[in-house]
């Protein structure tokens, strides 16, 4: 099966699929079995990190679908993230072998800083306080990209890049850094629009990569009163205009505005229809309109990280 929709070329010449499928909150034995399913009908591009805890069962299911002849090696896409528990300069390499080998893979297409902020260094994921607060430490992301350049010298990572950076984060380094970001992944739908920084990043030569695009409705900390993205009546018209789903003007949003967009869903079904996006296009009235819905509602505020310094989400963009 051919690669599912066209690749994007980053500022360093580097080629990206512009959709893939996204690997977080899965159920033991869900993530392989999803993953070899969205390889077998052409997806390409994999997004995952060691604290979504699907890394061996992703692994797995690449093993398996290089091993039966659908896919060679070099056509897949393989994202990781360094975690916030790795930020100092000598634990990157440290941390991307390990995601390395719970994958059972040479080297990653892309690793990103996934939060500019550090936890106190170590093999716990989430160092908590006695209040329930992060264990936060100031070691600063300038010298975590130290780390990031020099795993991507030794060839361990192709591309590197960034999540959740505001525009100040991302100004500031790329006033230090050998090596520009490539993406900045970030949590990008239309309660959300992330206008401003996408125009940034876009204006820096910084690709925006969506996460939460369909609003993470399965999140666990959903409350019954917060708004969802996939019963909005108004998306639902645009949807019955284009007969598509709301997940599917939701993904096609995206892919209208220039992002790299990674829909996660462990159903055979939603894999596929969120796939079935490269037969219509949204029409910039449309667009507009769904531009539209921004109410500053965001999905993942990593609130246990606000006393930090670093914490990205205390300026407008």
């Amino acid at each position: 099966m051919a690669q599912i929709g066209p690749k994007i070329k980053f500022n360093n010449g580097n080629e990206a699929p512009q959709f893939g499928l996204g690997t977080w909150k899965a159920k033991p034995g869900e993530a392989e079995e999803a993953v070899k399913y969205a390889i077998e009908i052409g997806y390409r591009h994999i997004d995952g990190s060691p604290v979504y805890d699907t890394e061996k069962e992703v692994g797995s299911a690449i093993k398996a679908k290089i091993e039966d002849g659908t896919v060679k090696r070099e056509d897949l896409f393989i994202v990781s993230k360094l975690w916030s528990n790795s930020h100092s300069v000598n634990s990157v390499e440290r941390a991307l072998k390990r995601t390395l080998s719970d994958l059972g893979l040479e080297y990653l297409d892309l690793y990103l800083v996934h939060w500019p902020f550090a936890f106190e260094d170590g093999d716990e994921f989430s160092p908590k306080n006695p209040d329930g607060t992060f264990r936060l430490v100031d070691t600063d992301y300038l010298e975590t990209w130290k780390g990031m350049e020099g795993v991507l010298q030794k060839g361990l990572t192709k591309n590197i890049g960034v999540s959740n950076f505001n525009s100040e984060q991302i100004e500031r380094l790329l006033k230090n850094c050998k090596v520009k970001p490539v993406t900045n992944q970030i949590e990008v739908h239309p309660y959300l629009t992330q206008k401003e920084l996408s125009k940034f990043c876009k204006d820096r030569g910084i690709t925006v990569t969506a996460y939460c695009p369909l609003g993470s409705p399965s999140r666990p900390w959903a409350k019954p009163n917060d708004p969802n993205l996939l019963e909005d009546q108004k998306l639902g018209e645009i949807g019955r205009k284009y007969n598509k789903t709301p997940a599917q003007v939701l993904i096609r949003y995206q892919l209208d505005r220039g992002h790299l967009v990674i829909p996660k869903s462990f159903s055979k079904t939603r894999i596929l229809e969120n796939s079935q996006v490269f037969d219509f296009q949204l029409s910039s009235e449309d667009i507009a309109y769904i531009d539209t819905f921004h109410i500053g509602w965001r999905i993942c505020p990593m609130s246990g990280a606000t006393k930090s310094i670093h914490w990205p989400f205390n300026i407008p963009y």
